[in-house]
Order: C-alpha cells, then structure tokens, then sequence
C-alpha cells in the first residue's frame, strides 16, 4: 500500500519472473511515485556514476567558494575512479544501491586495500546517495545502515622530552641536508607554536610582527593536481589564529629575515624563494633523522611536544586547543597530549572512598 500525493492510500503491485524481481520492480515502481511526490529532479533509475558526476561537481563548487579544501576533491576523484565507480557505477540508485551492496563493496575494500581508503570511499558514497536522497531519487541513504569500518587501535601519542628535543636540534644541526633543507630551524619553529609542516611552510614575513612579538598562522601549503603547490585558508575558523612567539624563536626568525633575500618571501623558502612543498620536507626529514633512537620521529611529532608541554605546565585543554587550532579539547586531549603518568592528586581525591568519615569521629 502507498500513499499517494493526494493522501488516498492505493495498492500497488508488480511482477516479475521471480520474486526477487517483482520486488526489485516493486521497489522501483514506489520509488518513482515517490520521486513524483517530491518533483525530485534526480529518478529512482538513474545510475550511480550520473549521480556521482552531479555530487563531484557540487564539492568542486564548494572549494572554489572557499568551504572545502582543493586537496579533498584530488583525493575524491582518484577514490571514485579507481575503486567506487568500478563496483557501483552502473547500479541504479533508487533500488540497487542497497545497503548490502555498500556494505559488501566497503569492506571488500578494507580488505583489499585498507582501512583508511574504504573509509574515504565511505565518505563518497555517502555524499553520492545523499545528494540522490536530497534530490528526490529515495527516502535514506542507504551508506548510513552500513557498519562501521574500524581499524588499528590509536597509538599513544609521544611526544620529544626535553632531553631528546636538544639532541634532535644538534643532530640535525650537524647533517649537511638536514641544514640546507632548514630543518633546524623549522623544527624549533614547530615546537615553538605547534603549527602544522604545511602551516610553517605558509608563513610569509609579513605574518611575523616582530614588535610585539607573534605569528599569525591563517594559511597552509597543499599540492592540487594541475595547479602544483598553493597557500590556502587554514581548515577552518578556528585555525586562524595568531600565536605569541617564544624569545628563542622570535630571536631565530630574526636571525632569518636578515639574512633573507626579500621581505616578501616566505619564512622557510625553497631555493628559488618559493613555497616548499611539505611532502619533499617531510622525505628529506625521514632521511635524516636516523635510524637510532629517532626512527619514530615525523613531523607531527613537535606539534604534540607542544601540546605535552603545555598540558605539563597546567595549561587548561581550552588554551592549547586554540594553540593548536581546534574547535574541540577533546580532539586536543584524545590525540595529541601524551599522558603516560597519573597525577598523584587523584589518590588524594580519592583517599576517603573506602575509609571512614572524617567528620563522624567523635
């Protein structure tokens, strides 16, 4: 039974020459009539890869207005035309694009390739269908009903002791490519602000105030296919910040800007005094950090040091999140402080918990 747009309540039937294809039939003949309700303009019948086609072009319009990062869609593109379109392309997506169709093409791909890619894949499919959903084609997006992809236990984050973060600086120091390439210098500014690499690399001179002593941070460097390397907005508001610089790194930049070719180029440039690109600057800091003692050590790594440091020094999760960029602590707290010892405070709150009251002894 269907309720129809006049709100009378009819039967409906199909055939088929089985029954799953009476229901197939029956399913896309209700999907229509819904579609009709709604004057979607996408049909029960339309394929996946037309829908898809439609969706891609709606993300692409959301960077150029600024609200989605170029290197989201590169990364889109390549998961569509590599492993979503080879399995659900042709599907009609107001009745073949099930549920168990998504959970089936999903976790062949977590198991093919990986967790981090069938979640991406996720993340399309799930963009794809809603955009079917919002444009009248079904009722719900069937990607919602699949189950979780889960993956490797988070590790523990790590963060460079104060003892290990000196020798970091002078083996570095002392590795002729490590010092052409300024990660010495990249690596204090790093520990001094908690930044990003590709929000280091975006620092222009005309960020830095030197008066009063701090950085602005509002832009990051990223690789988008055709176009190479670009400066983009930060992620969101909250990553737009504008951070108070220590004496020892503000003494550095210094050092840095009078010794710079132009006042207009970057902090940390290229040869040609252009933007440097993070993945290079990353390749170059795995060949040099060594295989003793520092194997584990990537970029990221002093942005937790930071965070670590600040939650050390009593700093409430609120202001190293806004140090950080985040919009949540918790995301601060969960993923970049590391908390290997509890505080003796909590025994103390605790001590009373299975002894007698204080306050009834005579």
């Amino acid at each position: 039974m269907f309720r129809d747009s006049d709100g009378v309540t009819r039967k409906v039937e199909r055939n088929g020459r089985t029954a799953a294809a009476a229901e197939r039939a029956l399913k896309a003949a209700l999907a229509e009539r819904r579609s009709a309700q709604h004057g979607g303009k996408i049909k029960p019948e339309a394929r996946f890869r037309e829908v898809a086609e439609q969706w891609l072009s709606s993300v692409e319009r959301d960077v150029n207005a600024g609200d989605r990062s170029p290197t989201t869609l590169d990364q889109y593109r390549s998961n569509l035309k590599r492993h979503v379109m080879p399995a659900l392309g042709e599907l009609r997506v107001g009745y073949e694009v099930t549920v168990p169709a998504v959970e089936a093409f999903l976790q062949k791909l977590r198991t093919t390739k990986s967790v981090a890619m069938a979640k991406t894949a996720r993340s399309i499919v799930s963009g794809v269908m809603g955009y079917a959903v919002r444009h009248g084609a079904l009722a719900s997006n069937p990607t919602r009903e699949a189950a979780r992809l889960g993956g490797r236990r988070r590790k523990k984050p790590r963060a460079l002791t104060r003892e290990e973060r000196v020798r970091w600086i002078a083996q570095l120091e002392d590795d002729e490519k490590a010092a052409r390439w300024d990660l010495p210098d990249l690596s204090r500014f790093m520990l001094a602000t908690g930044v990003r690499i590709g929000e280091a690399l975006a620092v222009y001179w005309e960020d830095v105030d030197f008066e009063n002593g701090t950085v602005s941070v509002d832009h990051t460097v990223v690789r988008v296919k055709g176009k190479g390397l670009i400066r983009k907005s930060t992620k969101s508001e909250h990553g737009d910040r504008t951070i108070p610089l220590t004496s020892w790194a503000l003494d550095m930049l210094k050092r840095r800007y009078a010794a710079a070719d132009s006042p207009d180029e970057p902090a940390f440039p290229d040869s040609l005094g252009g933007l440097r690109d993070p993945s290079n600057v990353r390749r170059v800091l795995r060949e040099t950090r060594g295989s003793e003692g520092f194997a584990w050590v990537t970029s990221h790594v002093f942005r937790k040091t930071a965070a670590t440091i600040l939650d050390e020094a009593g700093l409430t999760a609120r202001l190293i999140a806004d140090l950080l960029g985040h919009s949540r602590p918790s995301l601060t707290q969960d993923v970049y402080m590391e908390r290997a010892v509890v505080s003796p405070t909590t025994a103390v709150a605790l001590e009373e918990a299975l002894t007698d009251d204080p306050r009834s002894d005579g």
